[in-house]
C-alpha cells in the first residue's frame, strides 16, 4: 500500500504486530502478539487474514512459541505447537506449506534458542519473497489486458491486496500494476458477505490509492454486467487443485458463472504457494465453516464503529439458523486464465508449468 504503516504485519524482534483488520475501516489499530497462543487466536478470528498473510503470521507464531521456552527441543512439543498453529485456519494450503517448510528447516536442531532464530528468519524471508512474487504476477497480469486501451472496468471479491498479503496484494496488485503504467482502472468491489471484506477492506485500500472504486452487494455482478462494459474479474484463492478446481472467499463460484454467462474473462490470481497438486479436485479441499453469528449478526463491527448497526447487534430474528461456510469452489472450467508470479496460463497448464518453478 502507499502507506507503509498499515503494512498489515509487522516483525519487532520479541514480538509481532499486526492491523486487525476486524476493525477496519473504522478505526487504524495494531494488535501486540507476545505469545504463539496469541497470534493462533488473531488468526482464527481474522484479525489477520488472506492466504499469505495468514502464512507468514502462522510462522512468527512458532517464533514466539519457539522464544517462549528453553532448553533442549523435545518432538511432541514441537509437533504439538505446529498443529496448533496450522488447526488455526485450515482451507489455505499457504500455511500448511510454511508449517511444512518450517518443520524440515529444524531438523536435527536440540535447542529452542537456535530453533526461534531460525524460524524468525524464515518469516522474515517469506515476507521479501511474497512482496517480490506479488509485484512479479502483478507486472505479469498487466499483460492480459490490452495495450491500447486506456480505462478497464473491474469486478473484484473478498480483499486481495497488501492487507491479505506482505504488501502490493495479488489480483489488487494487478490493479495497482495497471495504474502504474498509466491505465485508468475502475473498481467494482463486492461487499463479500458475511465479513465485508470487499466493503470494509478493498474499499479502503482502494481509498488509500486514488484508485476509483464502488462497493456493491454480492448479488448485483449480474446487472453490472449487463448494464455496463466490465474487462474483467480478479479473485485471489486460498487453494488450487491440480485440476485448477480454486477455493476462494465464499462468492467467488457465484461470481464465475456470472462471468461465464456474460463472457466476461474470470482471472484467479495465484502465487506458486497456492497450488495444491496433491489434491486431484476441488472435491478434496477442506472448506471451514465458521460462527454462526456472523451472518445472524455484527457483532464483530461493533468496535468499529462505537455501537451495533441494529439492535443488540442482530439482523436476523433470535433463534434463526445459519450457515457459514467461509470458502467455496470455483470450477477449472469458469477461469479463463492462472495470474501467477512465472506466468499466466489455463488451468488445463498447472501441472506443466509448477514443474518449472
Amino acid at each position: 500500500m502507499t502507506h507503509p504503516e498499515f503494512l498489515p504485519i509487522q516483525w519487532k524482534s520479541t514480538y509481532l504486530e499486526l492491523l486487525d483488520q476486524r476493525i477496519l475501516p473504522g478505526k487504524k489499530e495494531f494488535l501486540k502478539l507476545s505469545t504463539a497462543e496469541e497470534t493462533i487466536v488473531a488468526i482464527r478470528e481474522m484479525a489477520v487474514r488472506g492466504a499469505p498473510a495468514i502464512a507468514i503470521t502462522g510462522v512468527f507464531a512458532l517464533t514466539l512459541g519457539a522464544k517462549s521456552r528453553s532448553g533442549g527441543v523435545a518432538e511432541n512439543e514441537t509437533n504439538s505447537l505446529l498443529a496448533s498453529v496450522l488447526e488455526s485456519r485450515p482451507t489455505a494450503v499457504n500455511l500448511s506449506y510454511a508449517i511444512r517448510e518450517a518443520k524440515h528447516r529444524i531438523q536435527g536442531i536440540k535447542d529452542w534458542e537456535t530453533v526461534a532464530k531460525i524460524w524468525e528468519s524464515y518469516g522474515l524471508e517469506m515476507m521479501k519473497d511474497d512482496l517480490a512474487a506479488n509485484k512479479a504476477l502483478g507486472e505479469n497480469g498487466v499483460s492480459l489486458f490490452p495495450e491500447n486501451q486506456s480505462e478497464f472496468h473491474i469486478i473484484t471479491h473478498c480483499n486481495t491486496g497488501a492487507l491479505a498479503t506482505a504488501g502490493h496484494g495479488t489480483a489488487l496488485g494487478v490493479i495497482r500494476s495497471l495504474r502504474d503504467v498509466g491505465k485508468k482502472v475502475v473498481v467494482y468491489a463486492d461487499e463479500t458477505r458475511p465479513f465485508l471484506q470487499g466493503s470494509r477492506l478493498t474499499a479502503f485500500e482502494m481509498m488509500e490509492e486514488g484508485i476509483e472504486c464502488y462497493i456493491i452487494t454480492d448479488g448485483m455482478s449480474g446487472w453490472l454486467m449487463n448494464h455496463k462494459k466490465i474487462d474483467a474479474v480478479l479473485v485471489g484463492c486460498d487453494r488450487v487443485a491440480a485440476n485448477g478446481d480454486t477455493a476462494n472467499k465464499i462468492g467467488t463460484y457465484n461470481l464465475g458463472i456470472v462471468a461465464k454467462e456474460h463472457g466476461v474473462p474470470f482471472y484467479v490470481c495465484a502465487t506458486k504457494d497456492s497450488f495444491d497438486l496433491n489434491l486431484k479436485s476441488g472435491e478434496e479441499i477442506p472448506i471451514e465453516m465458521r460462527k454462526e453469528s456472523e451472518v445472524t449478526q455484527f457483532d464483530f463491527l461493533k468496535d468499529a464503529f462505537g455501537k451495533y448497526l441494529f439492535p443488540e447487534g442482530k439482523t436476523s430474528p433470535i433463534g434463526a439458523r445459519a450457515l457459514n461456510p467461509s470458502f467455496d469452489i470455483t470450477k477449472a472450467h469458469l477461469i479463463k486464465n492462472f495470474i501467477t508470479e512465472f506466468g499466466c496460463f489455463p488451468p488445463s497448464e498447472i501441472s506443466n508449468r509448477l514443474k518449472s518453478v
